[in-house]
């Protein structure tokens, strides 16, 4: 475990003070050996990305396979080296499609849900989104090693947000301080495309079924902030964000299907940009 802590430090600290060319060959390389080595996090980011394309062939999902691993490790990069970004870079280099959706939602006063998924650089967005007005209360993953959790604690509050535990301490109030960001007008993002806590709502998911966290739609129902879900991709340097049509109240397997829909839709048009090394799928 202090290894791991170690890598991560060293990401944060080496990284960032090499040119960005160097880095961009660096972490491509690596993403190449990753691939090449397979290992388990690539074996199901293969099998992931062959329900997305069904009719895909070995070498097209092979090459697909390497760019999303390429797009994952541009995460990296970026997680390390954005907390260098000045405000102009964090927003120029970011694209949005049906943006009004969201700001007239926000503009109504009675705070936004975004759910979205693994895809490209959410951190990114939701720096973006706070320097845009907008500041980002979310949920994070507790990590292991903890040493490792506070890093990202530490770095997702230097791009100005907000970041609760989902497990562990502090776990106990997280919903409930969501709840009150939102009926204060505030703006939540959680990433909702893989449950993780086994109590889920089944959705239909490229024509097979999958687990997805009911939190979104169950703050939406509760407060009564609209829910809109949004994807990424990455088009050159830039960030794209889509906002999709604000889901609409139902029952919480409705409205968490209208996501997955949205995700689907999303992920299928952009699928080297969805970093999903983990199980998704449960047939």
């Amino acid at each position: 475990m202090a290894a791991v802590d170690l890598a991560f430090a060293a990401g944060w600290g080496t990284v960032r003070r090499l040119p960005e060319p160097v880095v961009t060959w660096l972490f491509n390389h690596v993403a190449d050996q990753v691939v090449r080595r397979q290992g388990n996090g690539v074996r199901r980011l293969r099998s992931n990305l062959a329900a997305v394309r069904p009719d895909a062939g070995d070498a097209e999902l092979d090459a697909l396979t390497r760019a999303a691993m390429r797009s994952y490790l541009r995460y990296w990069q970026e997680a390390f080296r954005l907390p260098d970004w000045n405000d102009a870079r964090i927003v120029g280099r970011v694209k949005t499609v049906n943006e009004k959706l969201l700001r007239d939602a926000h503009d109504a006063g009675r705070g936004v849900i975004c759910a979205l998924p693994h895809l490209a650089n959410y951190d990114h967005a939701g720096a973006w989104a706070g320097r845009t007005g907008m500041p980002v209360s979310t949920i994070a993953e507790r990590l292991r090693p903890e040493s490792v959790y506070e890093r990202f604690i530490a770095y997702r509050r230097k791009l100005g947000m907000e970041v609760l535990p989902l497990t562990g301490p502090g776990s106990e109030d997280a919903v409930a301080v969501l709840a009150e960001r939102l009926r204060a007008g505030g703006f939540i993002c959680l990433v909702a495309d893989r449950d993780l806590s086994e109590k889920g709502v089944p959705v239909d998911f490229f024509g097979r079924t999958a687990r997805m966290p009911a939190g979104p739609a169950a703050l939406s129902v509760r407060t009564g902030a609209p829910l809109i879900p949004a994807t990424l991709h990455y088009d050159g340097p830039d960030l794209v964000i889509t906002f999709h049509d604000v889901v609409e109240k139902g029952p919480l397997a409705t409205m968490t299907q209208q996501c997955a829909d949205a995700f689907a839709s999303g992920i299928a048009a952009h699928p080297q940009d969805w970093h999903m090394l983990q199980r998704v799928f449960l047939d």
